[in-house]
């Protein structure tokens, strides 16, 4: 089975049961673009007082779906080679390609096999969100998963000092190590990004499926984060450990000046394979410092980095910071 609609129908088998969709949307009684009705502005949140005055639900889940497509993606090609079938591509805004993306020859079937099931849980992300949203659906915009010198992978690992300047560049697809950073880049931070949006979120429905979504992501980033410890500490030649720290550092020098990340290095005698605050709960980024990370820029932008047109929907500009 190489076909990638066929890949995508296979793990749409073993997630969330369209079925189940269906009546979890039928419950609820209206499209996103109903339910967003309730407008929200707060200070808390300087992103999105300075690009729209009133965002809705359906905003917020637009901002969702477009991280969603970029792991997808990622997770996808990682996995088997292909990326979404077309009928997942499609809504308002400016529909857009992506650039890079290969598939893995693991050597560790253990990693093969997560990467396997994380792709098919973004694919399922991807599926509820656009359910959700209904006519109110986002497209796909243009997505740069590729490992050019000048890609976002290579600027990320560059930020980072895990590659030289220059022509030199990181391919998140050459091995089970390479593959396992790249996911490091993007896991943690979908973790703060619904953190962030919880406190921004009117409907109960869609709070309840966001804290659904944070929930998977959180094990997707601890996942990865213990595959890199246990790989790091069992070869620390591979300097895996150290350059999980330098991701981190580099992300937290897009996103402001407050500390909202950490690595796996151990911290006093334990590990650290949950990155908390000093009372133990997840790190929350608004959407604009989410923004300035997959944008891989500090300043107020609208594209850049992983996105080189920008997001689409009503939040796509990053922070000032």
């Amino acid at each position: 089975m190489t076909d990638s609609s066929e890949m995508v129908e296979m793990f749409d088998k073993r997630a969330l049961r369209r079925e189940d969709r269906r009546d979890f949307f039928r419950s609820f009684g209206v499209a996103a673009a109903v339910a967003g009705g309730a407008m929200i502005a707060t200070k808390s949140s300087p992103l999105i007082a300075q690009t729209a005055p009133a965002i809705t639900d359906a905003d917020i889940l637009n901002f969702a779906l477009n991280l969603e497509y970029l792991e997808a993606q990622f997770y996808l090609y990682a996995a088997t080679g292909s990326g979404l079938p077309n009928d997942l591509l499609t809504g308002t805004g400016t529909q857009g390609a992506v650039s890079g993306g290969r598939q893995v020859i693991f050597t560790d079937p253990v990693v093969a096999a997560y990467a396997q099931e994380i792709a098919a849980d973004e694919v399922e992300h991807v599926r509820f969100l656009r359910t959700a949203l209904g006519s109110s659906t986002v497209a796909q915009p243009a997505i740069d998963i590729g490992s050019t010198p000048t890609g976002a992978f290579s600027t990320a690992a560059r930020a980072a000092g895990l590659i030289g300047p220059g022509a030199t560049s990181f391919d998140p697809y050459a091995n089970d190590e390479n593959f396992l950073l790249g996911a490091f880049i993007f896991e943690d931070v979908g973790v703060t990004a619904y953190k962030g949006a919880s406190p921004l979120i009117t409907s109960k429905v869609f709070l309840e499926a966001a804290a659904g979504l944070l929930a998977v992501e959180a094990y997707h980033a601890a996942l990865v984060r213990t595959v890199l410890y246990a790989k790091g500490i069992e070869t620390p030649s591979a300097m895996l450990i150290q350059a999980t720290e330098a991701i981190s550092g580099a992300r937290d020098s897009l996103d402001g000046t407050t500390d909202l990340d950490q690595g796996v290095a151990n911290i006093g005698n334990a590990s650290n394979i949950v990155p908390l605050d000093e009372n133990g709960l997840a790190y929350s980024r608004s959407a604009g410092q989410v923004l300035n990370i997959v944008y891989l820029n500090n300043m107020m932008t609208d594209r850049g980095g992983f996105y080189p047109a920008g997001m689409n929907g009503t939040i796509r500009t990053s922070a000032a910071n």
